[in-house]
């Protein structure tokens, strides 16, 4: 098992920590990360486009000319695809993109991403938050003291009392947090650095392992 430094707010080392190498330290599979990538920006997109077809746009309720003698395609309305103001042809409509993969594929792809940060030394393990009140001053002092950069993903535990931090927190850009149950590929990826609490990489690894 890997070994990492566990640091308080400080930034200063004050034990450390085994991580499990069945979440933290296997051999990254891109194609699970791809395909868990793919799927989660897919399910993000609107899919509110809309367009109208023939037999919704207004007008043509007639015959423009008669069908024979005019030297003229035969036509049946004015609002057929091929004139101005006529329908789309296999325009966009409403529809929802979302998709699922297997949950394997799923889980795989969660910990080739912690996998990957942690070989980059893009992971940091925090002991616990203590803040007694909402200030996005003091949690800029923390990120400055653990050296995180400005796109950092925090992890804390489910259970674990991060009220203050969360709020301290949401006004920073590029840094998010979220509970160990609410970790995700897109998130995970995105991030610079992650920086997660002790609670809450045994909650990963119980979830994962």
């Amino acid at each position: 098992m890997a070994t990492i430094d566990v640091i308080n707010q400080t930034g200063a080392v004050v034990g450390s920590m085994e991580l499990n190498d069945a979440v933290f330290g296997i051999e990254p599979n891109q194609q699970s990360l791809f395909d868990a990538l793919v799927m989660q920006q897919a399910s993000r997109r609107q899919g509110t486009a809309d367009t109208k077809g023939r037999s919704e746009v207004s007008g043509g309720g007639r015959k423009p000319y008669r069908q024979k003698g005019t030297g003229r395609a035969r036509q049946g309305s004015i609002r057929a695809t091929q004139f101005r103001g006529g329908g789309t042809v296999f325009g966009a409509t409403p529809r929802s993109y979302k998709y699922t993969i297997n949950k394997k594929v799923r889980r795989l792809a969660v910990k080739s991403a912690l996998s990957e940060k942690l070989a980059a030394q893009a992971l940091s393990v925090l002991d616990k938050f203590e803040i007694s009140e909402p200030k996005t001053k003091t949690f800029v002092s923390i990120m400055e003291a653990i050296k995180a950069p400005k796109k950092t993903l925090f992890v804390v535990a489910e259970n674990e009392e991060a009220t203050n931090a969360y709020l301290s927190a949401r006004n920073i850009p590029g840094v998010m947090m979220l509970t160990s149950t609410g970790i995700n590929v897109f998130d995970l990826v995105n991030a610079n650095a992650i920086v997660m609490t002790s609670a809450a990489v045994k909650e990963v690894e119980e979830a994962l392992a």
